[in-house]
């Protein structure tokens, strides 16, 4: 080895981190200045979700219930799901139902249903409906009343109004109507919703969980006990995709957007710049490049870190330092 190459990783290994942080900093913050479109590839976890949701399209006798369970810590990650999952309903025309279960996250709920209905002719207690915020301790009864009847089980809504004098409670009874249960939050509690609506009632569920929870609750998708899972940011991204892709698509055979075909996703995985599709919403894919330009740098410094360590240990002569 000599000396030029030994001088050189030999100050690499002494570089100042702070240098290697600001990089890393910059890595994260030009891909969300500069967002660009980088190939989004949609898994089967996800694409299972987007196809029971969209089985409910134009059914007034179907609907979908949102469970938000974790704060804003969790946002990041779960909150572009949430948004995404309300905007398919609000183009397909689903009854779309929304509760949560801690205080922290009712105004999460309002923030996600305003963002989402921001382009679509939408009314509460007709299109969609916000059960609100229901103490901890009345999760397991609402869960098992909702089996029997929604409205008895929940009563109001978060404006205080009877359920059952809503007009989008009209052919929705219970779990046999509202016929998916989809839980996001940042543990395992999608495991309360299966133990009690799935193995009482056989209510399908899925799960919007955190990166970290998605190891938790793989065993339960592998047993189809979770028919579909939103696995962190990269779920998130997703079905961003698949609802741009299909269900905000517009075209004079497709005035409502287009069924969900694998030949259209195949075609979009073509594209070396990412998918040409006007994005209306983008959060998640925008957040993925931050986070993917961020891990390739990472992995980087530990590749040149560990070859430097290495090679300083030996002097020119061979002999260990």
């Amino acid at each position: 080895m000599n000396k030029k190459t030994i001088k050189f990783f030999d100050k690499i290994q002494n570089i100042d981190r702070r240098y290697i942080y600001i990089v890393v900093a910059l890595a994260i913050i030009f891909p969300l200045l500069i967002p660009f479109n980088s190939p989004t590839y949609v898994t089967k976890p996800t694409e299972d979700i987007y196809k029971k949701i969209d089985s409910f399209s134009g059914d007034k006798s179907k609907a979908v219930l949102l469970s938000f369970t974790h704060d804003a810590s969790t946002m990041p990650e779960l909150f572009p799901m949430e948004v995404s999952v309300l905007r398919h309903c609000f183009e397909r025309d689903i009854k779309v139902f929304t509760i949560c279960w801690i205080p922290a996250a009712a105004p999460l709920v309002d923030y996600a249903i305003n963002t989402a209905k921001e382009d679509f002719d939408v009314q509460s207690g007709i299109d969609y409906c916000n059960f609100g915020y229901k103490p901890y301790a009345l999760r397991l009864p609402i869960m098992l009343g909702m089996g029997d009847d929604i409205a008895k089980a929940v009563e109001t809504d978060s404006q205080g109004r009877k359920i059952e004098n809503l007009e989008i409670m009209q052919d929705i009874k219970n779990y046999d109507d509202m016929n998916l249960v989809v839980d996001f939050a940042a543990s395992g509690s999608a495991i309360q919703w299966i133990t009690y609506a799935r193995a009482k009632f056989g209510a399908n569920i899925a799960a919007g969980v955190t990166a970290v929870m998605v190891a938790d609750n793989y065993p339960y998708l592998q047993t189809g006990q979770l028919m579909g899972m939103f696995r962190g940011l990269k779920g998130a991204a997703e079905y961003e995709k698949l609802v741009d892709v299909f269900a905000s698509y517009k075209s004079e055979d497709h005035p409502h957007g287009r069924p969900f075909s694998k030949e259209i996703i195949d075609q979009t995985r073509v594209a070396i710049t990412g998918d040409a599709v006007p994005y209306k919403y983008k959060k998640a894919r925008i957040g993925m490049n931050a986070q993917s330009v961020a891990h390739i740098m990472m992995i980087f410094f530990i590749l040149i870190g560990n070859i430097g360590y290495f090679i300083t240990r030996k002097k020119v002569g061979g002999k260990h330092v």
